[in-house]
């Protein structure tokens, strides 16, 4: 191997080295960062705003309740029938297509 070579592959290797070191450093001073998690960043944001952090946090945690609709009982036996014809239509042309298969074959 030529001097040249040689000084070429000690320059890549130094340079490779150099890199390696600085992602190094950079992943140690993120590892001892201080930990910033969204809760805590969430209480920073709402403390700036003058809210309470604990509301947000609350809110955020419990799902949305869903409105409970009332349905008065004549409606809900018109529904009950309407459901009860479609279920039924449903099995006379399952029924139809099952009888129409079997004779075919």
């Amino acid at each position: 191997m030529n001097l040249k070579n040689l000084n070429k592959k000690i320059r890549r290797l130094v340079n490779r080295i150099e890199k390696d070191t600085k992602k190094l450093a950079k992943f140690r001073m993120k590892l001892n960062a201080p930990k910033r998690t969204k809760r805590s960043a969430k209480k920073n944001r709402s403390a700036a705003r003058g809210k309470p952090a604990q509301a947000k946090a609350s809110n955020a945690a419990a799902p949305a309740a869903k409105k409970k609709h009332t349905i008065s009982p004549e409606r809900r036996a018109q529904l009950a029938a309407a459901m009860n014809a479609r279920w039924a239509a449903k099995r006379a042309a399952a029924k139809s297509t099952v009888s129409s298969s079997d004779t075919s074959a």
